[in-house]
């Protein structure tokens, strides 16, 4: 499964904002692993971070609720059997789409056993974080651009389900 380039990823994000993508949220459906990332501004990737992201197992991992479009998302890294996780909600909006998403709760747990466990305040109006949709490839590669502007391109993954 091939990665595209920084400029294809350019080129498709042109396209996504003149005509949306399609994403629907079962396409969504997954546990995907970050593969690399682009600073705001920058036109090559971030060696260094990409490499410190995927050592730590950086991943989104996102479920259906059968709620309509509501999806539950995690967030996760780990190193070793020390995991931090965020645990969330998030919806598609617009055409592009955007997917907005909030974290209520963050969790460390070694070796599956709880360390800490808090609820996260709400996000103030107008600053929910988001990520808008590039591109679902069907060879198994999404792209999205984050609130912050960095680029982020993630691999789905074979795994198991998403924890809570």
């Amino acid at each position: 499964m091939a990665e595209p380039s920084g400029s294809t990823l350019q080129t498709l994000e042109r396209q996504a904002r003149r005509s949306g993508t399609g994403i629907t949220p079962a396409a969504l459906v997954g546990r995907w692993q970050l593969q690399q990332v682009w600073p705001k501004a920058g036109g090559q990737p971030s060696a260094l971070s990409g490499r410190l992201l995927r050592a730590l197992d950086a991943r989104l991992e996102i479920t259906g609720e059968g709620d309509g479009d509501l999806l539950q998302l995690s967030n996760a890294v780990s190193l070793g059997l020390l995991e931090l996780r965020f645990h969330g909600h998030g919806r598609l909006q617009g055409r592009r789409p955007l997917l907005q998403f909030w974290f209520e709760r963050l969790s460390l747990t070694l070796a599956e056993r709880p360390l800490v466990q808090r609820p996260l305040p709400a996000p103030a109006p107008g600053r929910t974080p988001f990520f808008a949709l590039i591109h679902r490839d069907a060879s198994g590669w999404l792209a999205a651009r984050g609130r912050g502007g960095g680029l982020a391109l993630w691999r789905l993954a074979a795994g198991p389900g998403l924890r809570r």
